[in-house]
């Protein structure tokens, strides 16, 4: 990947070197510091003893001395990239010593005094980034790697940090460069006879990329799942077992139980994994008329967290007829998704014939686990993915959704423009805005401010 020309003028900086703490605060069996920039040969080799000069791509061990007293304080592992064969393009050096805090904010110390500056927070990645050696959305994967809660989203991640939205979206973006590319032709050559592209092939091409980008934002229902996870609530009258099967789906006793109704007043939260998916399992007071103001304020924010949540899980007891709040509680949820747990199965209570619930039905015991495993493929049948819908380079990021929608709107308005015989220089127009579109996901054509603000979200030494 070359060096992105938009950012020239931002490449410069760069005689600058830049150094942090990349491992997280506190004390560990590891600390790394690293530097980048011009300087950090020259700054490694002044605090560091090493017995053999540092070489690319290979580890030298090292000796840490006091500089006050000369006296070894640690024993460190350093590693050096030549620019620019690195991460950042740069020459890119990694000091690995113990988690001592003290000794860490002594490494950087003496690198501030050496003419190095604080990195900000994600820098060494925008760096790179500026410097070609990843685009954007690689960039981007990088902080979702760091975040990831799940091994499957870190799986994602990889991916995307493997440029596979880029790969996804390249197809579409060389036909559309190569339709602007015949249209500006038309125009510039018109006097040498050159073909006028027929308005009917026109239209096709067009419609050829919205197909492409129309496929990708349908990625997007799955990938904000993905990236975010779901929130799920647990609904119901008091005293049904919401609690008990909150802690059966957290596999620990995580909300109170007791036989006394109306125990849960607040909200009790916990993530769970569920198909490499964060769950985030919320446990509702009781639904009733409210007997004090405490619990009165415990109902309310239970519909409040059952309308924000992404699923609902309604909760009914085995062998009590549904009463007229309970069905208008699941019909309210029609469209949702949401499903019904019959609790209290193990009791063996005839259980009257349920009315038509629209919603699936599970049997459960949150005492003996019945049904729980039922309950999980229920809830995993929810958030799985769509048969036959690729996983590769999928939209993750509210970001990616808004450029994909606003290239697809400026398409539309092209094939508009086609149809109302526009003259082309009109068209192009609309045809080079969707292409900015897709650019600015690679960070071709992105803005200083949307840099700044992506950049800023990473922690600090990545």
């Amino acid at each position: 990947m070359q060096p992105n020309p938009q950012f020239a003028e931002q490449e410069a900086p760069t005689n600058e070197t830049i150094v942090a703490i990349s491992t997280p605060p506190g004390r560990g069996g590891i600390g790394i510091v690293r530097f980048s920039g011009p300087l950090a040969v020259t700054i490694a080799n002044s605090m560091l003893v090493l017995r053999n000069p540092l070489a690319h791509a290979q580890a030298r061990f090292a000796e840490i001395h006091d500089p006050e007293t000369q006296t070894k304080l640690d024993e460190a592992i350093a590693t050096y990239f030549a620019a620019p064969n690195s991460y950042t393009g740069e020459d890119l050096l990694e000091i690995a010593a113990h988690g001592s805090p003290v000794v860490l904010e002594l490494l950087v110390r003496q690198a501030l005094r050496q003419g190095a500056r604080l990195a900000r927070p994600g820098e060494f990645t925008e760096r790179a980034f500026l410097a070609g050696r990843i685009d954007l959305t690689q960039a981007e994967a990088v902080r979702d790697l760091i975040e990831s809660q799940t091994l499957y989203q870190a799986r994602v991640a990889a991916g995307q940090m493997g440029g596979a939205l880029s790969r996804r979206i390249r197809p579409a973006k060389q036909e559309l460069v190569n339709l602007i590319a015949v249209l500006e032709a038309g125009i510039d050559f018109a006097e040498d006879d050159v073909d006028v592209t027929p308005d009917a092939e026109i239209t096709a091409r067009i419609q050829g990329v919205s197909a492409a980008l129309e496929e990708l934002e349908r990625t997007f229902a799955r990938g904000r799942i993905v990236h975010s996870g779901l929130s799920l609530a647990i609904v119901g009258r008091p005293n049904v077992g919401k609690s008990s099967l909150f802690n059966r789906l957290v596999e620990r006793e995580r909300a109170i139980v007791t036989a006394m109704p109306g125990t849960t007043r607040d909200l009790v939260t916990e993530t769970v994994s569920l198909g490499g998916i964060p769950l985030q399992l919320i446990d509702t007071a009781g639904l009733r008329e409210a007997v004090n103001e405490a619990e009165s304020i415990g109902i309310q924010k239970s519909r409040e967290a059952l309308a924000d949540a992404d699923v609902g899980l309604v909760v009914l007891e085995a062998g009590v007829p549904v009463r007229e709040d309970e069905s208008a509680l699941i019909a309210s949820l029609e469209g949702r998704r949401a499903l019904v747990a019959l609790n209290k199965s193990d009791l063996g209570f005839a259980t009257d014939p349920l009315p038509d619930l629209i919603l699936p039905v599970v049997n459960t015991s949150a005492i003996t686990g019945q049904g729980i495993g039922e309950l999980r493929e229920e809830l995993l049948k929810m958030i799985s993915n769509p048969a036959g819908e690729s996983e590769s380079g999928m939209l993750t990021s509210v970001r990616h959704h808004e450029s994909v929608t606003e290239a697809l709107t400026a398409l539309v308005k092209a094939v508009q423009a086609v149809a109302q015989k526009t003259p082309h220089e009109m068209l192009l127009l609309d045809l080079y805005a969707a292409l900015r579109q897709l650019d600015s996901l690679t960070g071709e054509t992105t803005a200083d401010d949307i840099l700044n603000r992506i950049f800023s979200t990473f922690c600090i030494g990545k």
